[in-house]
């Protein structure tokens, strides 16, 4: 094995053994240049292991999430990327419920509204191309510069509209 790859997995046994999801994050691209498939696909299982741990000691302790905290941020990231993970797959019912906990986990405002639309429309079981196709605006997404989907269409709003007449 290569002294790059064994110096690379010694780092990132380091920042795995410090719960630094961020750090993790900051290897991401390293990771891809250096790693197999395999491997690669372990580095992700750990960053989620890292962030389920993180989202039970947060929901245990009745805080928020705040993402102007560089861990906490590294850590919605990685779970908002889980829920699109299984939306993705076609499990729609599981990416709910994680869009669902994501909503209420953080102290931005625009984070929390905008899982409240991914939470809705897999609700209303909208596949995850419906929602890019008719609720995402992917082009505003991409200029907002955000890691999650930002900005919707108007079809969004006729959707949160139907789900409160449908809550009544």
């Amino acid at each position: 094995m290569s002294n790059k790859v064994e110096e690379l997995k010694t780092k990132v046994l380091e920042h795995q053994k410090n719960a630094d999801i961020a750090s993790l994050y900051v290897l991401e691209q390293e990771a891809h240049d250096v790693f197999d498939e395999d491997t690669i696909a372990g580095f992700y299982a750990n960053i989620l292991d890292l962030a389920l741990e993180k989202l039970t000691d947060t929901l245990e302790s009745h805080r928020v999430m705040d993402m102007n905290e560089v861990q906490d941020f590294a850590t919605i990231r990685a779970l908002y990327e889980y829920a699109i993970e299984h939306y993705s797959a076609g499990q729609i019912a599981d990416a709910s419920a994680l869009f669902e906990v994501l909503s209420g986990l953080s102290n931005d405002d625009k984070f929390s509204s905008a899982l409240q639309l991914h939470w809705i429309a897999s609700k209303e079981n909208l596949s995850l191309d419906d929602f890019i196709a008719n609720i995402a605006d992917i082009d505003a997404t991409q200029n907002a510069g955000t890691f999650y989907i930002s900005c919707f269409t108007k079809e969004a709003q006729e959707l949160l509209d139907k789900s409160q007449r449908d809550s009544k």
